[in-house]
């Protein structure tokens, strides 16, 4: 690349990999504005530990008696924003900096093969393989198939909303404080049926997904934060979007995490909350230290954030659309019966995809 002259460009001649890569690559554009930085490690560390722990902390303390509406809104508005993660942040980054008709797919071994689209294949079969692993695991430990021990300990809210009153109610009524303990707040239930091994089978089927989709979630933190630290006049526009995306992404993390049996497992939400509230800011102060040295626009960083976003792309890709989307809505047998909450649910879904997208045009 160093004859390639950017004022005397002949397309006949030049090589189209020296032109893409002229376009694409970049030297370290750090702009000052220093305090403002420092203040985003901060800030982002609230918010997106906030948003993670609010549903975890709700669910511990029923006494906020937290309606079941809101948590159907977090749990739901969650998987749209998941969703939305996994195509429009992660798999689009990813072909913009490793795909075809780039500086990288350009060149070497990278021209040969769409090796993009590969290495999302590739993270999918994976944690295909992984998910399916977890559910032989729990066939064979406990001689249940794994929706059925999800069925058998993890009755959802929903069904107790749903149920007719039986013709002898008024003769037999139920305590109005425990259905109304029921009804306004969201309990998950994770001990439902009084058995510890029904719970930590439910535990071990439900928490192998979870930490898969924190994982992806985590790989893209780390690179969205790196990038903040070091930015140049894109900064006071990232900045703000970053504060919603990453707010977005806890209250989705946090309303699934809420809904695991964890059980005995009592340090294990508050450091899965702590993995995702801490990734960005760490990752932020990480680019600050080398702000005057690491060159996000060089072909080595884009190779890494090409494959790193590839990466976490096929995790989301098949959390979003398997575990999330289609367990939720397609095969949970637990699913409400109201068309009106099955409505709302879906309202939920798509206006988290749709605020996520369009965050995705600034960040």
């Amino acid at each position: 690349m160093s004859s390639f002259d950017p004022t005397r460009v002949n397309l006949d001649m030049d090589n189209e990999e020296d032109v893409l890569c002229y376009l694409a690559t970049s030297d370290n554009d750090y702009n000052g504005h220093l305090g403002a930085r420092i203040s985003s490690i901060f800030v982002i560390l609230f918010v997106s530990s906030a948003f993670t722990v609010f549903p975890v902390m709700s669910k511990r303390f029923p006494g906020w008696k937290i309606s079941h509406g809101v948590y159907i809104f977090a749990r739901y508005f969650g998987t749209g924003v998941i969703v939305a993660t996994a195509f429009i942040h992660l798999l689009d980054p990813a072909y913009k900096r490793i795909g075809p008709k780039t500086c990288v797919g350009q060149s070497g071994y990278w021209a040969e093969y769409s090796w993009c689209a590969a290495i999302v294949l590739a993270s999918i079969m994976v944690i295909f393989l992984l998910d399916l692993a977890a559910e032989v695991y729990v066939e064979q430990k406990y001689g249940v198939h794994k929706d059925e021990s999800a069925t058998d300990v993890f009755i959802s809210h929903e069904q107790h909303l749903d149920v007719e009153p039986a013709p002898d109610a008024e003769k037999n009524p139920q305590p109005r404080n425990a259905q109304q303990k029921r009804d306004d707040t969201w309990d998950s239930g994770a001990d439902s049926d009084g058995s510890l091994e029904s719970a930590e089978r439910s535990f071990r089927q439900q928490i192998t997904a979870f930490l898969l989709l924190e994982f992806g979630i985590i790989f893209h933190s780390v690179i969205i934060g790196l990038n903040l630290g070091v930015t140049g006049s894109e900064f006071a526009t990232l900045y703000p979007v970053l504060v919603f995306h990453q707010s977005f992404e806890g209250l989705g993390i946090g309303a699934r995490m809420s809904a695991i049996p964890f059980g005995n497992h009592i340090w294990l939400p508050w450091i899965l909350c702590a993995a995702y509230g801490l990734t960005t800011p760490i990752s932020i102060a990480i680019g600050l230290g080398v702000r005057t040295t690491y060159e996000p626009g060089s072909k080595v960083s884009l190779i890494i954030q090409g494959v790193l976003n590839a990466v976490s792309a096929g995790i989301l890709i098949y959390s979003g659309l398997v575990e999330l989307l289609a367990r939720d809505f397609l095969f949970d047998p637990c699913r409400t019966k109201r068309r009106s909450r099955l409505l709302f649910m879906v309202c939920c879904t798509l206006l988290g995809a749709g605020i996520m997208s369009l965050i995705g045009k600034w960040a």
